[in-house]
């Protein structure tokens, strides 16, 4: 863990309070040595989180209770996103970032103390206000038993959204501050909690799988807890105790409260359009006389999207935490020429990274799902439901990065309703996909048609964040995706003979094999193609020291 120094020394040191923008290779110094940590950390959370689906699969299969759970756990989770590490964090890092670059520290305390104790109350509220709402859905609603589990696994997990959420924020404060590898292990808490019951625990209620769902969600509980607890003692040695005096702070709680809302809006798309999949998929399945969907449909959508939001984690999610804090300080000191450079080298590594893993995961959708699901309850036929949307969300990992990646810089920018005007058209276009696809491809048609709206988001968010931020470096944006694309032809045909020699894996070792050798080959191929290219992002990311010149 990073080591705990004077916070205003180490807060200077990492370049955040006051002072002269620092020079471009000291900025991407940081940029790249905060993203090595953060990636690291998120890599070992994914990795985790990889064994406890694995585990889940095989509990569970693509049962009816795997249905109920995942779309259970997706409303307490995605409102995580959203107002723990989405909207509110997006509103709230700029006006602490331009907080921080003043003397008084009592003013930032006051302020992270307001942020805190309001949060929580408006969170209580709502999960009261959801708990009543479930409450008389099952006493007085429809008797329908499918509906009743839904509903009870909902209401087990809604008060983990008020331990969540504040956490991230906790997290929020400490990015600021230049910490991050506490903060990205925040997630590892949860999976661990996760396996450790889906191993000792669960098995004390077979074969009662409603119990052992049960089961599940009170450790999700438990670990939400503990996501706040192991931040906290590091967050007070920089000074922090809780303030009741909030009268200075309220201004910039307003604007913070007023930033939100928008904010909130313009992220939510990308959440909305995740439920709507997993809506649509648990919803067609069952109440449709002719359904386009099977049972089941909802579950193999979980499992898919995790499979894509492994390199999402790993790298879009790491990069876009390093990076937001650089571009808000830019921002606040009208450095805009730093920011644009800093934006299209995310832009670039986005690139650099998100086509050959778009690509991998097309072409190894089913021996991932093989490998990874098909034990216990998760079948053959399982195996291949999964992997169909593994391939059609794997196609835009790229243009997943690079929303979060631009969505930083316009709020970096104070502009929150360009984000939110894109956005809303998106989920509009995702919708009229999912609707139109899933007659023709079933279930692949929810998994293309994220993957369109999120292309289309990305290249409009693109163009039109020019004439905020002034013209991006397009040239060499254009020669990165061309190596790119080069690069990831040639790591394409290598995987390919790489799975035809490993054949139709037989067995647990020859299947890990089968992932192992076409992974490892497409990794090693990419990069030696890449560097006789010349492509200088992949270099950058692996160099401690990162010179001026890019």
């Amino acid at each position: 863990m990073t080591s705990v120094q004077n916070p205003s020394e180490t807060a200077a040191e990492s370049g955040i309070v006051g002072g002269e923008a620092d020079a471009p290779a000291q900025h991407r110094q940081r940029l790249f040595s905060g993203l090595r940590i953060v990636s690291l950390c998120t890599l070992l959370s994914r990795v985790l989180g990889l064994i406890r689906d694995m585990g889940m699969a095989a509990l569970f299969g693509l049962s009816p209770i795997a249905d109920h759970f995942v779309v259970a756990f997706s409303i307490p989770n995605l409102a995580r996103r959203l107002f723990g590490e989405g909207a509110l964090s997006a509103s709230f890092l700029p006006v602490l970032t331009r907080e921080l670059q003043k003397p008084d520290r009592e003013n930032v305390w006051r302020l992270v103390s307001a942020v805190f104790a309001l949060l929580t109350v408006t969170l209580t509220a709502l999960v009261l206000v959801g708990e009543l709402g479930i409450w008389g859905l099952l006493k007085w609603g429809s008797r329908d038993t499918d509906i009743h589990i839904l509903l009870g696994l909902t209401a087990a997990m809604l008060p983990y959204l008020i331990l969540i959420c504040l956490a991230a924020q906790v997290s929020a404060v400490l990015h600021v501050l230049g910490h991050f590898t506490l903060p990205a292990l925040v997630p590892v808490m949860l999976n661990l909690f996760w396996i450790a019951t889906l191993w000792l625990v669960a098995p004390l209620f077979a074969p009662d799988a409603l119990s052992q769902a049960y089961a599940i969600a009170a450790a999700i509980i438990v670990a939400g807890g503990v996501q706040v607890a192991m931040q906290w003692p590091l967050l007070k040695k920089y000074g922090y105790h809780f303030r009741t005096d909030w009268s200075s702070a309220m201004p910039r709680v307003r604007e913070i409260a007023w930033a939100t809302l928008p904010v909130m809006l313009g992220m939510s798309t990308t959440l909305i359009n995740t439920l709507a999949d997993r809506l649509i998929a648990w919803g067609f399945a069952r109440f449709l006389e002719n359904p386009p969907l099977q049972e089941g449909a909802a579950a193999a959508l979980y499992y898919a999207q995790r499979l894509y939001q492994f390199p999402l984690g790993v790298f879009g999610v790491a990069l876009g935490t390093v990076l937001f804090p650089l571009l808000a300080r830019h921002a606040a000191q009208q450095r805009y020429d730093l920011l644009r450079n800093d934006l299209t080298l995310g832009l670039r590594l986005v690139v650099a990274i998100g086509f050959p893993a778009s690509v991998g995961l097309v072409l190894m959708a089913r021996p991932l799902a093989t490998t990874l699901f098909e034990y216990g309850e998760f079948d053959a036929g399982d195996s291949a439901r999964t992997a169909g949307l593994i391939a059609g969300y794997g196609c835009g990992v790229w243009a997943y990065c690079g929303q979060l990646i631009l969505y930083r810089a316009y709020y970096a920018l104070d502009d929150r309703t360009t984000p939110l005007r894109v956005g809303l058209a998106s989920v509009a276009v995702n919708l009229a996909l999912n609707l139109t696809l899933i007659w023709p491809l079933g279930g692949e048609g929810l998994a293309y048609a994220t993957t369109i709206s999120a292309t289309l988001q990305v290249l409009v968010l693109t163009w039109m964040i020019q004439s905020r931020a002034g013209q991006i470096d397009a040239g060499r944006l254009w020669r990165t995706v061309y190596k790119a694309g080069i690069a990831t032809a040639v790591m394409s045909a290598a995987c390919f003979v790489a799975m035809w020699m490993c054949g139709d894996a037989q067995g647990i070792p020859s299947r890990v094999l089968s992932v192992v050798i076409p992974v490892a080959v497409s990794v090693i191929t990419y990069y030696a193609a890449a560097t006789l290219l010349g492509m200088n992002e992949l270099k950058m990311l692996l160099r401690r020291k990162v010179d001026e010149e890019h």
